[in-house]
């Protein structure tokens, strides 16, 4: 991944896992606490979350199996432990323009930014670069079929690249 961004392209905004904690926390309903996480620590796009069912969670294996996503690709997802409790809330009987405005709404309210709800993939992407994960297997868990719509996702800011050079 290159850490040079081409002139006039935006990156993509992004929230830490921090922030998206202050969002779980202000919001009262289970389906969309559930939902802002699986965008976050699954990756999951939100037609991907308006779809799952109780018999693509395998909760044994601790997997996800995501049917039928974009490009009709099936992928699995290891199930992370901050998502493991919240799948009892699944399905979540939710729309997904019900979610895109739960989580406008929250990011307003929460953090005062707005906020989309596809920033959650986004931001999950970030998080686990800088948990240590490397640009392959993020671009596998996201289901992309190329490195480069991988590295789109993924921001690295400036501040992060100054902690690496200088410690």
């Amino acid at each position: 991944m290159g850490i040079f961004v081409k002139v006039g392209i935006k990156l993509p905004e992004t929230i830490t896992e921090e922030e998206l904690i202050s969002i779980l926390k202000a919001t009262k309903l289970k389906h969309h606490r559930i939902a802002f996480a699986l965008g976050f620590y699954q990756g999951m796009r939100i037609s991907e979350i308006v779809n799952l069912k109780k018999e693509n969670i395998d909760k044994s294996q601790r997997i996800i199996r995501i049917k039928d996503a974009k490009g009709h690709k099936d992928r699995n997802l290891p199930i992370a432990p901050q998502v493991f409790r919240g799948l009892t809330s699944i399905p979540i009987h939710c729309g997904i323009r019900a979610l895109q405005i739960a989580f406008k709404k929250k990011g307003k309210e929460v953090l005062n930014r707005d906020l989309h709800f596809h920033l959650l993939r986004h931001s999950g992407a970030t998080h686990y670069l800088k948990k240590g994960w490397n640009i392959r297997e993020v671009q596998q868990f996201l289901g992309h079929s190329r490195l480069e719509t991988t590295q789109i996702y993924t921001h690295v800011s400036p501040q992060d690249l100054m902690e690496k050079m200088w410690g």
